[in-house]
């Protein structure tokens, strides 16, 4: 009995530790969102609402509904042709190259944070200067300006969120921009319907130039955040980098853990522990260039392939065509009445917010590519049924009722398939992935591409619809739509969970990145049975 009781005693004792062992790595509890971060994500990521408001990009927020609308009413007041409406729709995404260009290696220079604030006064100005043009000429000055700071603010604010943010909520955090973008577009549109019963001359006006009010108080806001963790790092002062990640991370080990994943990425040995330490200033853009686009490494080559893809069809496939110019689309579709097309860009403007929230959710639970691959996929169907009830209306002599109904239900399912998939994935996607080192210049030109794209799609469409019919465009549009959805599929490997520092070890192989992880997640069993634990949880995050 003695002995019964002592293999018993030596038994007991082993249990509970492997119980807590399991414990430790149990998936299903997961650490509660922390707060502080969540608030660092907000506030970098209003940026989007004031940008939206200030300069109405053909992308942004408040800026494309507000856009949408007051076109029709700038048009009338300042007596200029399609061509003009076209021009100062579709120029700012090129004005905003200046800001991409520039924003990538501002931001390595005077720090994540200030850059948002320089992007907040560049709105304000450009605001203003929009809401007091007298003429065309005045009113292209000020697109200008405003179009420095949409290129500002469209790479600074997912960089910003997603440096700070842990891995665990990555994919939440950084859809914030993307959230407030379509909270803008439903705001803009809403302020489109209240404005427009005030005089032709100052209804457009207040549309643009109320959004230079908020536009302070953010600035000063931001003030108050935390730099990022990451590019403190790269400036030496691991004290700071050390605090910022205390408060924005889920666990004190995972503090630590990231810390030390930062100080590999940026070249600094790990036994350097000082608050300030000597690093190479290598942060200004010096052979950043070279290595992304020069001597890149496979990895790198893929990395910069897959972050530039992602933005060319997010833009190619049609999305400011449908939200720009929504009125004209619903027009053609048989709704004449001025206050009806802004009612029914209202309830554009409402399917994308409640659609983005939903996708904020499953982000980090369903992981990147389920969510992209059925979002693409939902818009190749909802483009090519859109051209398919215009092409009936255009080919008709009497109104189609049915036809009518079919337009409108397809343009509502196609905001609503891009919000909850392409529309925020891009933005997290494109801000995760490249290494610590070129990440400000790589997210810089991924941004570069989705202007151009933008600018090109919303100044031609409607020369395009012209020339192919508007039923065309739209079909034209799905087909771009399917390449992506194929190039989705076959380059774009799953990021859910993993920390910034490890990304790269996904990329390289293009097409057989499949192959590449499976080597990884082999190896990594090979070891001991804490290894194997550690990657089925990195799989399940």
């Amino acid at each position: 009995m003695a002995t019964g009781q002592n293999t018993e005693g030596d038994a007991n004792p082993s249990q509970p530790t492997l119980d807590r062992t399991l414990a430790d790595f149990d998936p299903v509890k997961k650490p509660k969102r922390n707060k502080f971060a969540f608030a660092c994500a907000i506030l970098a990521s209003m940026t989007s609402v004031l940008l939206g408001y200030a300069c109405f990009p053909s992308y942004f927020v408040i800026d494309i509904g507000v856009m949408s609308g007051a076109n029709i009413y700038i048009q009338d007041d300042l007596k200029i042709s399609d061509l003009q409406v076209a021009l100062l729709v579709g120029t700012l995404n090129l004005y905003s190259l200046v800001g991409s260009a520039a924003a990538g290696r501002t931001s390595d220079r005077i720090g994540r944070r200030y850059t948002i604030v320089m992007a907040g006064a560049i709105f304000f100005l450009g605001s203003l200067l929009m809401g007091f043009a007298t003429n065309y000429a005045f009113l292209m000055v000020g697109r200008f300006v405003a179009g420095v700071g949409v290129g500002y603010a469209l790479m600074i604010a997912p960089v910003y969120t997603a440096e700070v943010s842990p891995a665990s909520s990555r994919g939440f955090l950084t859809s914030f921009p993307e959230v407030f973008i379509n909270a803008g577009i439903l705001l803009g549109y809403v302020s489109n319907y209240a404005f427009s019963k005030l005089p032709t001359n100052l209804g457009w006006r207040f549309m643009l130039g109320i959004g230079a009010i908020p536009s302070v108080f953010l600035a000063l806001v931001v003030l108050g955040m935390p730099e990022s963790p990451r590019w403190l790092v790269m400036q030496g002062r691991l004290g700071e980098a050390r605090k910022v990640l205390d408060k924005t991370s889920d666990s004190k080990e995972e503090s630590q853990q990231r810390l030390s994943d930062i100080k590999e990425a940026a070249g600094i040995p790990q036994d350097c522990n000082d608050d300030i330490v000597q690093v190479q200033k290598q942060s200004h853009g010096e052979g950043v260039w070279k290595e992304l686009l020069i001597y890149p490494t496979p990895s790198v080559r893929h990395i910069l392939v897959c972050g530039i893809g992602i933005h060319f069809f997010q833009q190619a496939s049609g999305i400011d065509a449908v939200v720009l110019y929504s009125p004209r689309i619903f027009e053609k579709a048989g709704i004449t009445s001025s206050n009806d097309k802004l009612l029914a860009t209202v309830a554009v403007g409402f399917t994308k917010t409640v659609f983005i929230l939903v996708a904020t959710f499953l982000l980090d639970r369903i992981g990147r590519r389920p969510l992209l691959l059925s979002s693409v996929g939902g818009m190749v169907f909802s483009l090519a049924t859109l051209g398919f009830g215009l092409t009936m209306i255009d080919h008709s002599d009497e109104k189609l009722p049915w036809a009518v109904a079919l337009s409108i239900a397809m343009v509502l399912a196609y905001v609503a398939f891009f919000s909850i998939g392409m529309g925020p994935i891009t933005w997290v996607y494109s801000s995760e992935i490249f290494p610590l080192k070129l990440r400000a210049q790589g997210t810089s030109m991924g941004v570069a591409v989705n202007r151009v794209t933008s600018g090109v799609i919303s100044t031609t469409f409607i020369l395009l619809y012209k020339a192919i019919t508007i039923g065309g465009s739209f079909f034209l549009f799905a087909g771009v739509a399917t390449v992506g959805w194929l190039f989705f599929y076959a380059c774009l490997p799953e990021t859910r969970g993993r920390t910034l520092e490890d990304m790269e070890v996904l990329f390289g192989s293009f097409f057989k990145w499949r192959s590449a992880l499976k080597d990884e997640q082999r190896k990594s069993a090979g070891g001991d049975n804490g290894g194997q634990i550690q990657m089925g949880t990195k799989a399940q995050e």
